[in-house]
Formats: structure tokens, sequence, C-alpha cells
């Protein structure tokens, strides 16, 4: 999923800082994502991947101090009244979280879920249309007998089918940006390969803009056509994935890539370390 050519900047973050408290979680980090176009973010556990991605719909805690500026489609999004925020939730910018396990209701019928997606954001449909669009939801990430399945429960699933509901729900309204928050991390190989190839023909059918974040650069290198790398609440290199995963530039892109076992990789040898950064050799963390 690579792009070419000049293109219009759908989203663009300036001097993004994240605190809770004293923590200083994202440390003034700026991108962009260009209609059309698929950014990776990349990075460690607690590297502020998922903190930037809540930042910009407004899915932040209460105790979270924002600061910097969001813009999507021109509109600041920092600021922007609670209402406003409700309105682009699942409209013009959707998610997909790590588990579906936990981003379900249990105790509600999948199709019933998918279905309310649909008509928060048009509430003039029945509840026979908000079916109907579920159903051809469903169909369009592959739920077989989507019809027949539309009364069953989450764990009545496979942890790719869920994943794969999710995803219909993020679609349904034809959002123009979609943030995918680590949507492989808790599957198989074979099963991440699967959501990996839906999520590229949806993007490619429906011409989206998507920020698929992960801590596997292996992973994005597959899906983005340009990668930022983040460690410590900051992006310490960014360009396209060819060149990014091939020629690295920053220590740390190159201790990520190195850590990642290949089928050349020495397996009576131990995988080779992140190696930790300045301040946190001085903070002792």
């Amino acid at each position: 999923m690579s792009y070419d050519g000049c293109m219009d900047s759908l989203l663009q973050i300036s001097g993004l800082r994240v605190r809770f408290g004293l923590t200083e979680a994202v440390r003034g980090v700026s991108l962009r994502i260009d209609e059309g176009e698929v950014l990776g973010l990349v990075g460690e556990s607690g590297s502020g991947k998922s903190a930037t991605a809540l930042a910009i719909p407004g899915l932040l805690p209460p105790t979270a101090n924002v600061e910097g500026s969001i813009s999507f489609l021109g509109e600041e999004l920092l600021g922007l009244p609670s209402h406003g925020l409700r309105s682009l939730r699942g409209s013009r910018i959707a998610m997909i979280f790590q588990e579906p396990m936990t981003a379900l209701n249990p105790v509600m019928t999948i199709g019933r879920q998918v279905a309310e997606a649909a008509q928060a954001h048009a509430a003039s449909w029945t509840g026979r249309e908000a079916r109907r669009k579920a159903i051809e939801a469903l169909e369009s990430v592959a739920i077989p007998d989507a019809a027949r399945r539309y009364g069953d429960y989450p764990h009545q699933f496979s942890g790719g089918q869920r994943q794969r509901i999710l995803i219909a729900m993020a679609l349904i309204n034809k959002p123009k940006l979609l943030i995918a928050d680590e949507p492989t991390t808790a599957l198989d190989v074979t099963v991440q390969a699967q959501i990996l190839d839906l999520l590229g023909t949806l993007q490619r059918q429906h011409g989206l803009s998507m920020l698929f974040i992960s801590h596997d650069l292996a992973v994005v290198g597959q899906v983005a056509g340009r990668v930022a790398v983040m460690r410590s609440g900051q992006i310490v290199e960014e360009g396209p994935s060819c060149q990014l995963l091939t020629q690295p530039q920053h220590p740390y892109t190159k201790s990520l890539l190195a850590a990642v076992p290949t089928l050349r990789t020495d397996r009576t040898q131990p995988l080779a370390m992140v190696r930790p950064a300045a301040s946190e050799l001085l903070s002792g963390n």
C-alpha cells in the first residue's frame, strides 16, 4: 500500500504533547497523513504510540493534559467541544483496537453492535435498514453466512473473526481516516496475514487513509508506504518504508530491525536486544 505523487494532507499533527501528571508520554510529536496514504507508527511498548493515536479522536482520559495541534481536513480537533468530537468519531475517523474481546460487548449480539455503530451517525435509519447495512458490512469483511450469524455473540466467533467484526464496525460509516492500533497483536501468524490482506483490500477499495500502529517493523513494512519510528514519546526517524527498512539511519531503528528474527538468524545465538535510550540510562528506567 504505497502511494506516489502529490497528495493533499488529511491529518496534520504538530508539536503534540501528552502528559499524565508529571509523566510526559508524548513529547512534541509532529506527523502528517495524506489522502489515501497509510502511515505506519512503530515503537516498543510505552513509546507513546497509543497515546498519540488516542489523542486524535479525543479518546484520552480526562487526566491527560494535551497540548499542540491536531488538524483534520483543516479543522482543529484539540479544544473541539465534546459533541463535535462525538460526531467525528465513527463517521469520519474510526478506530480498531488490538483486543477484540475487550472492544466488543460480550452480552450483545455482533449484528446489533455493528448496526448500532451505523445508527449512531444515521439516526433516521430504521432497524431494518440498519440490519441490512450491518449484514452488508459483515459480508464485506468475509464473515461467512453473515445474515444467519447476525444474532450470534462474540464468544461464538474465533479471534480472527472478532477482529473482522471490529473492522466492519469501523468502516460501516465510510470514514476518511482509520486508526488501527496493533490490530493483529493478539492473533496467530496465519490469521494475522489474513487480517493484513483484508485491511489492504478494504483500504484500496475505499481509498482510506490509515494510521497503522505496531511494535513490529516487519508487519508495518507490509502495509505502510511511509513509517515513523517512535521512542520515549518522540519521533526518532521517518521515511518511506522500503528505505527505512533497508537503510535505517537511527541507532534505535537499527536495533529494532536487528531484534527481529529472520531465516538467516543464527539460532545458536541470543537475539539482539533493543538498546536503552540515553535518557533511560540517565533516569535508571
